[in-house]
Order: C-alpha cells, then sequence, then structure tokens
C-alpha cells in the first residue's frame, strides 16, 4: 500500500512527525521533490531533529530511506545529514538514492544568493539553497543526473559546456568569479565517490516492493500553497509538493497512491514571502510564536521567525481539496489552550464580495479575512490519549475545522512527541 503524506498549508504544518510515526509501520519512506530549502522536525527517543533531505522514518532499523528522482540531490549535504544522526546515537539508516535524481551543483547555491542580492525588495524569499536555480536547470535540460556521474568522459564535456554559459551570467548580470571548470569536475567526482554505495533504479526498486505488498509513505515537502501551479505563485518553489507529484518524483504509477494523509495545522503560520490572508502581528503574533514551545515557529532551515496567523479555513479547504486528501491530521492544537477565543478565518472579503473559495494571487493580494469565533478551552490538553476525553470546546473546535475541510480528521496532535497523538474513528 502507499501512503502520501503531505501539506495542506504553506508547510511547517508537522508533516515530519506524522511521518515519523506513520513509519513504525512502513517498510519503505520516499521523498520525492524538493531539496534541503525546508526541514521537518522530529522530537523521539534520540532527541530533537532537524531533517531536510532524508525522509523522517530513518530513525526506525526496519525501514529503508529513499531520495526519489524529483528530489534536488545535495549530496554533501545528505552525507552531513547522516552524520549528524550518526553522531547523536542513531543507527546508520538504510538509504538509496535514485539514478535519475538530479545533483544540487555548488553554483546553484551561489546563483540562488546572488539573484535574491540582485531583486533586492522585489526577491521571492528564497532560502538560498539552490532550489530555483537547480529545478531552472533541470527542465533547461543542462542538469546533472546522479547517472552522468558514472561516465568520466561525456561528464568532463558536458562540465565545460555547462561551465561556458554559467560564466557569462557570472560575468555580465552578476559581476561574480568565473567557475572553474576543472575543480567543477573534480568535485564532482568526489560526489560520485560518496553516493555510488547508495544507487539504484529506485522505480525499479518500488515496482517489486509494490508487487511484494510492501506498506510505502510518500513524503512531501513544504505544503499545496506552495506549489508552482495552484499555489500564491510566484512566491512558492520550484517543484510540486502535490501528492499527485509523488507518482513522477518516485516513479511508480499514479493509481497506486491509495491514501493521501494530508497534514493540516491547527492555526497559520508561513516561512517567506507571499499572500497571507490570516495573519496577525505584534504582541498576539508573538505569544503564539512564544507558545509554539518544543517545535518553535521558527524555520528549521533558515531560523526565520515564522510568519503566523490565525486558522484560515479557505485556504486550508483548498489545500485538502488539490492534495486530494482522504484524510486529515490536525496538528499543534495543544498550542492553542491559552486563548480565551479562537478566531476562524471562513471567508475572503475581495473588492466588496465574500467568497469562501481560494483565489488566483492576484485576488488573493486584496484580499481581508472575515472571521467567526469560537471558545477556547483554556486548560493543557498535552497527555490526553482518547478523544473523549477532551475539552467539549476542543472537540468543537476540531469538528468545525472538520465540517469546513469537508475531509475526516481522523488523527489530533497534542504534543511534539512521537505518541502525542488522538487517532480518531473516521465520522463519514
Amino acid at each position: 500500500m502507499v501512503r502520501a503524506i503531505v501539506g495542506a498549508n504553506w508547510g511547517d504544518e508537522g508533516k515530519g512527525k506524522i511521518t515519523d510515526m506513520l513509519a513504525e509501520q512502513a517498510d519503505i519512506i520516499v521523498r520525492f521533490q524538493g531539496g534541503s530549502n525546508a526541514g521537518h522536525t522530529i522530537i523521539n527517543n534520540y532527541g530533537k531533529f532537524a531533517l531536510h533531505l532524508l525522509p523522517s522514518g530513518v530513525f526506525y532499523n526496519h525501514t529503508t530511506s529513499v531520495i526519489g528522482n524529483g528530489v534536488a540531490l545535495n549530496i554533501p549535504y545528505l552525507f552531513n545529514e547522516i552524520k549528524s544522526l550518526t553522531d547523536k546515537g542513531v543507527p546508520a539508516p538504510k538509504i538509496l538514492v535514485s539514478d535519475r535524481a538530479q545533483i544540487l551543483m555548488p553554483y546553484h547555491v551561489l546563483f540562488d544568493t546572488y539573484e535574491e542580492a540582485r531583486l533586492a525588495g522585489k526577491s521571492f524569499g528564497s532560502t538560498k539553497s539552490g532550489i530555483a536555480p537547480f529545478y531552472s536547470d533541470k527542465y533547461a535540460k543542462i542538469g546533472f543526473q546522479v547517472s552522468e556521474l558514472f561516465d568520466e568522459e561525456t561528464l568532463r564535456e558536458k562540465v565545460e559546456r555547462v561551465c561556458e554559459l554559467k560564466n557569462v551570467m557570472l560575468e555580465h548580470l552578476y559581476h561574480q568569479p568565473a567557475i572553474n571548470p576543472e575543480e567543477l569536475y573534480a568535485t564532482l567526482l568526489e560526489y560520485r565517490d560518496m553516493v555510488a554505495p547508495y544507487v539504484c533504479d529506485v522505480s525499479a526498486y518500488l515496482y517489486e516492493a509494490i508487487k511484494e505488498g510492501k506498506n510505502i509513505l510518500l513524503e512531501g515537502q513544504l505544503g499545496s500553497l506552495k506549489d508552482p501551479d495552484h499555489g500564491i505563485y510566484p512566491m512558492v518553489t520550484s517543484s510540486s509538493t502535490l501528492a499527485a507529484y509523488g507518482a513522477i518524483g518516485a516513479g511508480i504509477p499514479p493509481y497506486e497512491i491509495q491514501n493521501i494523509t494530508t497534514v493540516v495545522k491547527a492555526y497559520s503560520s508561513a516561512v517567506g514571502a507571499g499572500a497571507f490572508v490570516s495573519e496577525i502581528f505584534g504582541e498576539e503574533a508573538d505569544e503564539l510564536r512564544r507558545r509554539g514551545g518544543d517545535r518553535g515557529e521558527y524555520g528549521a532551515t533558515t531560523g526565520r521567525p515564522r510568519r503566523m496567523g490565525w486558522f484560515d479555513a479557505v485556504a486550508s479547504r483548498y489545500g485538502c481539496r488539490i492534495q486530494g486528501a482522504t484524510e486529515v491530521a490536525l496538528t499543534v492544537l495543544d498550542v492553542l489552550g491559552y486563548l480565551e477565543e479562537l478566531p476562524v478565518c471562513i471567508g475572503y472579503e475581495i473588492d466588496g464580495e465574500v467568497t469562501r473559495d481560494f483565489p488566483t494571487t492576484v485576488k488573493l493580494e486584496k484580499a481581508k479575512p472575515v472571521y467567526t469565533t469560537l471558545p477556547g478551552w483554556k486548560c493543557e490538553i498535552r497527555g490526553i490519549k482518547t478523544y473523549e476525553e477532551l475539552p467539549k470546546e476542543c472537540r468543537d473546535y476540531i469538528e468545525f475545522i472538520e465540517k469546513e475541510l469537508g475531509v475526516p480528521i481522523t488523527m489530533v496532535s497534542n504534543g511534539p512527541g512521537r505518541d502525542e497523538i488522538i487517532y480518531r474513528k473516521r465520522e463519514r
């Protein structure tokens, strides 16, 4: 069985915890898109970790962690990340890397940094991890596949050809030093030696695993609203964040993805630029950010303070629909226990008209939130194990959100730990 775990919002929904939790019953966990530009925070028996490239199931001995062909593969970063786990006593994970994955090159990070500086006030809020230049090169067909590292003659010729193009831009657009093709070629041979033991035909491997009835998790990065087609373009990431892309980024048939667990945050947060209708500011935002507690509302990659907001039913409903959610995991609910009342954004007012549908970016920039208010539960809910034990106001909040989303909430996370989860029967 194949299950995708994806985000409904702007990222930072808590997908890492849900993947880590569900990985206990999984055989294989696959990262299928994105790169080291976002992180999943995991808190378990080994400690607290921020994973960026590795799938969130690496803490189990029985799982295989797969880097799919859709990932922006930063090879030294991957191996530093593995070392950061083993240094803390985590057993060395079983890793496979797709021979069709493309390599994030050292110059991609440079180009990302230079371009953000050139755009200045009109920048896209990049994490400067090289992701946009990486995907630009991939689709311009001047990227490097892992498989190309193993043909030295062809690799050398391609390095020279690509450097010629890149150096024109470095000299004339960015006024920065040129890339030395010999040095780059030597670096790629080092990359080859690092990754060689892990390289395989991931699509064929997963084909056999599906035939054998293995449990496979596809782990998405970021969320629906950062998708380049269906998100808040252009303030989006550069690879599809949707479960549907899991089939492409892992190399499996689309009909094999039978469950789509979509992670929804009990309030809103976002890192980076872009429209954010239910955003709050000042002391109100600072308090919610502080209450983020063990998770801390700061980007796992950049350390930037996250922008905070109340629950946005319009964006979350759209995020679930575009993912094709079959169930919802509602996270960080415990953080809201300090509030007397809970504002929920149930509509957007745009040019004097109220809509419940999530609009395109041009209209989104004009949107003002329409709120309803629910009573808070004013107590700590961490430690509660069953849904019935939750305070009535807390259950009312969950059921209100479920009705707004139109998708069953089957899991409620009431703390950052792996076991701090309440399973709820499907009501519909």
